[in-house]
């Protein structure tokens, strides 16, 4: 059995290559969510950002998406701590910063990046934009984890 990166090199410690490469392509913290200023829970919506890519699920502009949307969060290994309670529950980063093994349709593990969606835990097809909603009404489009 070939050795598996993300089981071996901590988050802090992996390429550049190896941390994109844990990126399921899910699409869900390109999602719009929801704080409430109170409890500090986060819901999310399936209210996209305009960059989302509703067929890829991927950032039509990924490279520069700060030009575009200057509050685009970047995740790393130096600020996870801080960061990650927004991210979904299904998220690869996640998961393995709480010390929790990949789910099996997870891309690294399938060896395909259409097997996220083939288990229906991405946001292809499922999105509405955030051109087409108002934000009063973004609580209409909270959805449910995992999908």
């Amino acid at each position: 059995m070939r050795e598996r990166f993300w089981e071996t090199v901590p988050l802090k410690g992996m390429t550049r290559d190896e941390w994109e490469a844990l990126c399921d392509g899910c699409g869900k913290c390109c999602m719009n969510k929801l704080e409430d200023e109170d409890t500090g829970e986060v819901a999310l919506t399936r209210v996209a950002c305009r960059l989302f890519d509703d067929t890829t699920c991927k950032c039509a502009q990924y490279p520069i998406r700060h030009q575009f949307v200057p509050e685009c969060i970047v995740l790393k290994p130096t600020n996870m701590d801080t960061n990650l309670y927004w991210m979904p529950e299904t998220c690869a980063y996640k998961l393995l910063w709480q010390g929790k093994p990949l789910y099996p349709w997870h891309p690294l593990i399938s060896g395909t990046p259409e097997s996220v969606h083939a288990a229906g835990v991405s946001m292809q097809h499922r999105t509405v934009a955030e051109f087409e909603v108002s934000e009063d009404d973004w609580e209409d489009h909270i959805i449910e984890e995992p999908l």
